[in-house]
């Protein structure tokens, strides 16, 4: 699924722009499209993608259920196939969120993607319903609106309440009924008049984070229209979505002792203390001295909410966490140290739509009085997060979906891939998705940290095993685990560019 900032994962690296596979000229059409679809007529995309990159419009139903009514227009865009003699068919791709623009995610892989993959596939990237050129939703928040994750104070929590009612009330105000349309199951469906606008009979698919819910969804709606797909770090459908985010509670406190474990053995370089127990004191000393007064890292307060909030992430990679609490240390000692890095923040329409599918996929609870007391007990059992995985949000006063959750339950031969330590997606997301698509194979990347595996460089393992999937067709015979690459390998990627983040799920 989805962290509640901007940034949910690591997604593959982008590249900056340079030469492209060819595509279709300005004016070109798709195939002769099926269902009754009007034919695709592919055009320049602008917003900095070269001309290579073709965008175009396909018209869907805003309610599906009512297909004669309303529509609106979803942009999609499309890299041919670099070997048409190969040319399989299309490959769909969502980069996780929701909220997240999918529209130049082919052209953001196209370097990191085997040749042997843009061969044989025209890549098709998309804007969900909601979002980017998709009939966007922007419900004119505040930055106080936008700031989703929260921890829970008694003092606070009524104005957090206030908060939450206003974004639900602002978002029903601007858009009306037609917002409870923003779902999981609509922007699959929208994905099948896609297939079906193209001219295919049969959709591939690579989908990350909450892509992988998506790619779930469209299985169990349109089983017999998938050909490959792949799910690379998942959610598990029956946790979507209050139970998910509450699911980074329990999973942060298993990274908090693997990495205190981790940073004893490594005490002669850290300092942070000689045993688990030593390291882990060493922290909570940190978060209760900012607690009594901000801790200045470079030039920025951090209470000791924040501190928690910025460090549940970091945990699930033990190196990283362990260099983030040094810095913290330092900056409690009243030592200079760097600043930190700007925080990813979410515009009106990221936020917007985060909200607006996560309350549409299913129904929250509506006392507000649960989230409070959720939020108490699991700030006592899950003392890193648990309250913030718990608090109050705009569900809380969204109206009631439309139609139930997607119950997944199916024999679809998919390929899931997944890092043992991912943070926004942790390992019991994968197992549940894997029992519940039971035609599935799951990749596991032993030790493997961060999110988003294939073409992240991070298991030479899972990306062969991955591409041989795409370009075969054929599925390990069984589960497999995969070693990570390891981090001296890794480490020389100093003149990568950054990983593209994928958005929340």
């Amino acid at each position: 699924m989805v962290t509640l900032a901007p940034a949910l994962a690591a997604a593959p690296a982008a590249a900056a722009p340079g030469p492209a596979p060819a595509a279709p000229t300005a004016g070109a059409t798709s195939p002769e499209p099926s269902s009754g679809q009007r034919r695709v007529v592919w055009e320049s995309c602008g917003n900095g993608l070269p001309a290579a990159v073709r965008c175009a419009t396909v018209a869907v139903p805003l309610d599906h259920r009512r297909p004669g009514g309303k529509e609106i227009e979803i942009a999609i865009s499309r890299i041919g196939a670099a070997d048409p003699a190969k040319r399989r068919g299309v490959l769909l791709f969502n980069p996780g969120g929701p909220g997240g623009s999918g529209l130049g995610f082919p052209y953001a892989l196209r370097k990191q993607l085997p040749a042997s993959v843009k061969d044989r596939y025209d890549l098709i990237g998309f804007d969900p319903r909601g979002i980017g050129r998709s009939a966007p939703v922007s419900c004119g928040l505040t930055a106080d609106e936008k700031q989703v994750e929260r921890p829970y104070k008694k003092a606070t929590f009524g104005r957090d309440t206030a908060l939450n009612r206003s974004f639900a009330a602002k978002c029903r105000k601007k858009h009306g009924p037609g917002l409870r349309q923003i779902t999981t199951r609509n922007t699959a469906r929208d994905m099948d008049a896609i297939r079906a606008a193209l001219g295919e009979k049969k959709i591939n698919y690579l989908g990350y984070s909450y892509g992988t819910y998506l790619g779930a969804v469209y299985s169990q709606l349109f089983p017999a229209r998938v050909d490959r797909m792949v799910l690379d770090s998942a959610v598990d459908p029956k946790r979507a979505w209050r139970a998910d985010f509450q699911l980074w509670a329990p999973e942060a406190e298993k990274a908090f002792k693997r990495w205190a474990g981790w940073t004893a053995e490594r005490s002669a370089t850290y300092g942070l203390g000689a045993t688990p127990a030593a390291v882990s004191a060493t922290f909570w000393k940190i978060v209760a001295r900012a607690d009594r007064e901000p801790v200045v890292v470079g030039k920025t307060p951090l209470d000791g909410d924040r501190i928690r909030s910025l460090s549940r992430r970091m945990f699930f990679t033990a190196a990283t966490a362990a260099d983030w609490v040094v810095l913290l240390k330092e900056a409690a000692a009243g030592r200079p140290t760097p600043e930190l890095p700007e925080p990813g923040e979410w515009d009106d329409n990221g936020a917007s739509a985060l909200w607006a599918v996560t309350c549409g996929d299913a129904n929250w609870p509506r006392d507000p009085e649960t989230y409070r007391k959720d939020a108490i007990r699991d700030k006592k059992r899950y003392p890193l997060f648990g309250d913030f995985a718990s608090n109050i949000s705009p569900c809380a006063f969204w109206d009631s979906a439309v139609e139930p959750p997607t119950r997944v339950n199916n024999t679809v031969g998919a390929l899931i891939v997944q890092n043992e330590w991912d943070s926004q997606t942790p390992l019991p997301d994968a197992r549940g998705l894997r029992q519940d698509m039971k035609g599935s194979r799951m990749v596991l990347v032993d030790e493997g940290e961060g999110h988003g595996v294939y073409v992240n460089d991070m298991s030479e393992c899972a990306d062969r095993v991955t591409t041989g999937y795409l370009v075969t067709g054929r599925l390990p015979a069984r589960d497999l685990t995969c070693a990570p690459t390891p981090a001296r390998e890794r480490a020389g990627t100093a003149e990568r560019p950054a990983p593209l983040p994928l958005p929340i799920r």
